[in-house]
């Protein structure tokens, strides 16, 4: 009798130690995901931000786009066009 009560006591004992080393296991997993989730909401936070920046510069320049002074800018620097009678100097030094 005594050695089934002591068995049964000893197997208890060992089932609620194993299932509290797995209970700390997934304890320990699921922080360390949590911490790597928080990383994550920082990094994307930074990207909305970056593109919220990049958003307000492309709804200036989409405003600006029709304006005269727009226009003149694109054509001078990128298209190399210049005004009538405009002279042009170009700097053979460097």
């Amino acid at each position: 009798m005594k050695m089934k009560l002591n068995l049964k006591s000893i197997l208890t004992k060992l089932i609620l130690i194993i299932v509290g080393i797995y209970l700390v296991i997934t304890f320990v997993k699921q922080q360390k995901k949590i911490n790597s989730y928080d990383s994550n909401i920082d990094y994307f936070l930074s990207k909305i931000e970056d593109e919220e920046d990049n958003k307000a510069e492309l709804t200036a320049i989409r405003d600006n786009i029709n304006s005269p002074e727009y226009i003149e800018e694109v054509a001078r620097e990128k298209l190399n066009m210049y005004k009538p009678n405009e002279k042009v100097y170009i700097d053979i030094g460097s």
